[in-house]
């Protein structure tokens, strides 16, 4: 998710996961959240406004429509569900005050607490009864429909052999939403603070109809904050929501952000004062590492490219060995990102989770695969051509419209070019909105892309390549790998489970090369030194404004 974080994988500050958390969207070069401090006297005598800028327009307020970071972020601040990650990235009560779950793990009972819409309307157990629903309806079918797979009924009412009424979830009163699984799932609190989980409610929703969650007026809110404003593509205003019931908590009144897809135009309203917090990319990276504003760190969002395989060259294995190991990826992370990013031939990060042995996934295929050289690629690459009766080939690099994407962009071509004789690529930007639609269809032939995880388990990247997955987007199809991915799913010993997924990740990836990971991202960013509290999250949602503050601002 989203979607997460991310992330992630977003072009700016606004975006900071991904992960997301959801996680399509530009490559990123920032965040991570300032020491938490208490909120003094002096902060709260303050003007409690902060100013980021975006790399994008945000997609919709439709929770139902997520799928990439930048939305997801800002729809975490604005909306809440049953539970949301607190400071240290745990699930923390949000809507829900308390909840039991039965001793074999499967039956959750939430407790709601009095809460209100931004419109005064009462949050109640039937608005996520809807929303969770409508999210598996085939009218309606979210991108993250498969997060519901583990619920009562889900998989079926998924894959169309069952209705939406069957699904295992209960309005029992108006506080108070059961929630039956078919299976213990560890990470259950973790996963319901992604926003498919929202709540909606439905007299608001279809009183809107098409235009809900397209306009700031065409919402209403349960979270930290509302959208008081939306300019399309210039940017917009979040306002403190006086009606959230943890409302003391929230110090900042205004968040401004305003869309500025240039780095060097972002990089001199942060020096003019106009910027409180920016990313940063390799051209300022030497410039402020010295600097008290510098913050950077590793992170488990994951870039890679994806391969359509509606492209009669692309369904070529040993065409699509050669783009994976026919280029530099040393010099892409320590040149054009030059942010702590680190080369991968993997899909599951490093350092992202344990196993039940203790060890981290990466453990066992710690250097990934398809590692080989220049010459081996060569090797594919003749052998590809020679099976396809084909001297040289054509294709072209589906891009995002960001600096860092341009010029990653531009490298792969010269890199390929250089490396693979008789391929051309051209380059075709796009705005994200139109990116992700040409992804959705798999019209392109390579797509740069990404993922930032949604919940803590490495299965938030591998059920995204499944033959019937909405995030597959490149008719990648392997009934082995179905399989692989089906055995995890069901497994009930977890050590049987881990090494399933160590070998479904073997098999995407160096039987199948079905994508080519790039790096394993980092971020970098600038923060002035008077803004506290700035939360970011490894997973999921990717950043919170819940707790931030402005104090120490030179007036």
């Amino acid at each position: 998710m989203k979607i997460k974080k991310s992330l992630l994988l977003a072009l700016s500050l606004a975006i900071l996961m991904t992960t997301a958390c959801t996680y399509k969207s530009a490559p990123t070069t920032e965040s991570k959240t300032n020491p938490p401090v208490k909120a003094t006297e002096d902060a709260q005598k303050e003007e409690q406004t902060l100013n980021l800028a975006a790399g994008q327009e945000i997609t919709t307020l439709n929770s139902l429509g997520l799928i990439d970071n930048p939305t997801i972020a800002i729809q975490n601040n604005l909306f809440e569900g049953l539970y949301r990650l607190d400071k240290t990235s745990k699930p923390t009560p949000g809507m829900a005050e308390s909840y039991e779950v039965s001793e074999d793990g499967k039956v959750y009972t939430f407790h709601l607490r009095d809460a209100k819409w931004s419109n005064g309307t009462p949050v109640t157990a039937k608005d996520f009864d809807y929303a969770w629903r409508k999210a598996l309806d085939p009218a309606n079918l979210s991108p993250y429909a498969s997060f519901f797979d583990d619920i009562v009924n889900g998989l079926d009412i998924h894959n169309k052999k069952k209705g939406i009424e069957e699904l295992g979830v209960k309005a029992i009163d108006d506080h108070t939403f059961q929630v039956a699984l078919s299976k213990n799932v560890p990470y259950f609190l973790d996963l319901i603070t992604a926003p498919v989980f929202l709540p909606q409610n439905k007299e608001y929703v279809e009183g809107q109809g098409k235009d809900y969650g397209q306009e700031a007026d065409k919402a209403i809110y349960n979270g930290p904050f509302v959208l008081d404003s939306w300019k399309h593509e210039e940017g917009y205003v979040l306002k403190k929501n006086p009606d959230y019931w943890d409302a003391q908590t929230v110090k900042l009144e205004t968040i401004n952000f305003k869309i500025v897809k240039d780095n060097s135009t972002r990089m001199n309203l942060y020096e003019a004062g106009q910027l409180d917090m920016t990313g940063l990319t390799s051209e300022y990276t030497e410039q402020y590492k010295g600097s008290p504003e510098y913050v950077a760190y590793p992170d488990p969002g994951m870039r890679f490219l994806r391969m359509s395989q509606k492209n009669k060259y692309l369904k070529n294995i040993n065409i699509r060995k050669a783009l994976t190991m026919g280029w530099n990826r040393q010099d892409m992370t320590d040149v054009i990102l030059n942010n702590g990013s680190t080369p991968a031939n993997y899909l599951v990060p490093k350092s992202f989770v344990m196993g039940p042995d203790g060890k981290d996934f990466r453990a066992k295929h710690e250097e990934g695969f398809n590692t080989g050289g220049m010459d081996e690629a060569k090797k594919y690459w003749e052998q590809g051509l020679k099976e396809l009766g084909e001297t040289s080939i054509k294709l072209e690099l589906l891009n995002y419209e960001g600096d860092v994407s341009k010029t990653i962009g531009q490298y792969l071509k010269n890199q390929w070019e250089k490396n693979l004789p008789g391929l051309t690529v051209t380059i075709n930007q796009q705005p994200q909105k139109q990116k992700l639609a040409l992804e959705k269809k798999a019209d392109y032939d390579v797509s740069s892309s990404g993922w930032g995880p949604d919940y803590p388990d490495p299965m938030t990247f591998l059920e995204n390549f499944t033959s019937n997955s909405p995030y597959n987007e490149s008719e990648y199809k392997s009934a082995k790998y179905d399989q692989l991915i089906d055995d995890v799913r069901n497994a009930t010993d977890p050590a049987a489970r881990w090494t399933t997924m160590q070998e479904a990740e073997r098999v995407l990836l160096e039987e199948d090369a079905a994508i080519i990971p790039m790096y394993q991202e980092a971020i970098a960013r600038l923060s002035k030194s008077y803004v506290k509290d700035y939360v970011t999250h490894p997973f999921g949602v990717y950043s919170s404004y819940k707790w931030t503050y402005i104090e120490g601002k030179k007036k």
